[in-house]
């Protein structure tokens, strides 16, 4: 993970400011940062997004291809993610230094969204034991400066919305050959419901209080974070703790509680973003991720 270093006299005014519910930046504790999505910026994928959040930036795009089912889910397709840490995003991935946090990163995001809890994977079998959808998502950080997963989560949820799949022609051949047909038109495609798909609220616990959407300033001086899914209704479906510091269980109690809260709340301006971009159709302005 990218880190800075502060002296003492910089980390007693970060904690004296979240103890004060003011932070440097003038947010308050459960504040994110300036935020902006753009999705279908990637030409070559199904589907695609770009977040920005404060100077974190994260592209994500995800493939759909043809495939078989694990045999322990004979009716569902699956998720495979690939996080990868680019050197331009901060000197220290440079080299093999990205490896290590871009596999912990990898290995969260599977318990996060491949499971049927999270995203309809019944929707991507094509025929059950033979054929499904497996979805590559490819995950590059271009900029960091902290909350990593939030940003991806977001990123992820925003691509899946975008995700555009062919739909399938099932026919028997005379010699009773199964074949299997894609369709031509763009626009004859399925869409992934993201009804149920969480993202991911990252809280730092800084002095006595925590700060959601932390940035790499606050981060050192923090002893410990709660790494939290959570859905549109509220629920958390997945939570691990990282950092070498404690949290004692008053502490976890309150965090959670924030989480759920500041979760709930994100999720509803997400969706109507996304689905509000999604009505410009060609005339919205595209940026681009290099924009």
């Amino acid at each position: 993970m990218a880190t800075v270093q502060l002296s003492e006299a910089e980390k007693v005014y970060v904690l004296h400011g979240i103890r004060d519910d003011l932070r440097v930046d003038g947010r308050s504790c459960e504040d994110y940062r300036h935020m902006e999505i753009e999705t279908d910026v990637v030409s070559n994928t199904d589907g695609s997004a770009k977040v920005t959040l404060g100077h974190t930036a994260v592209l994500v795009g995800i493939k759909a291809e043809m495939g078989k089912p694990r045999p322990a889910q004979p009716a569902e397709g699956y998720m495979e993610f690939f996080v990868d840490c680019s050197a331009n995003a901060t000197p220290e991935f440079e080299g093999r230094g990205g490896e290590e946090l871009g596999m912990e990163l990898t290995n969260t995001l599977y318990r996060v969204f491949n499971n049927k809890r999270s995203v309809d994977l019944a929707s991507l079998c094509i025929s059950p034991g033979e054929h499904c959808w497996l979805l590559y998502v490819d995950v590059l950080l271009l900029q960091c400066d902290g909350n990593l997963y939030d940003g991806i989560s977001i990123a992820i949820k925003a691509a899946l919305f975008n995700t555009k799949i062919p739909k399938v022609l099932i026919t028997e051949g005379e010699d009773g050959v199964t074949e299997i047909e894609l369709s031509d038109d763009p626009y004859d495609c399925v869409r992934l419901s993201v009804d149920n798909v969480p993202c991911i609220v990252t809280l730092c616990k800084v002095g006595p209080r925590h700060v959601v959407d932390a940035t790499l300033q606050e981060k050192a001086c923090s002893v410990a974070s709660l790494i939290m899914a959570v859905t549109p209704a509220g629920t958390c479906t997945c939570m691990r703790k990282v950092g070498g510091g404690s949290l004692d269980p008053e502490s976890i109690f309150e965090m959670t509680e924030a989480g759920k809260r500041v979760g709930r709340a994100l999720h509803g301006p997400l969706k109507a973003l996304l689905s509000q971009e999604e009505a410009l159709g060609q005339k919205r302005q595209k940026v681009g991720f290099l924009g």
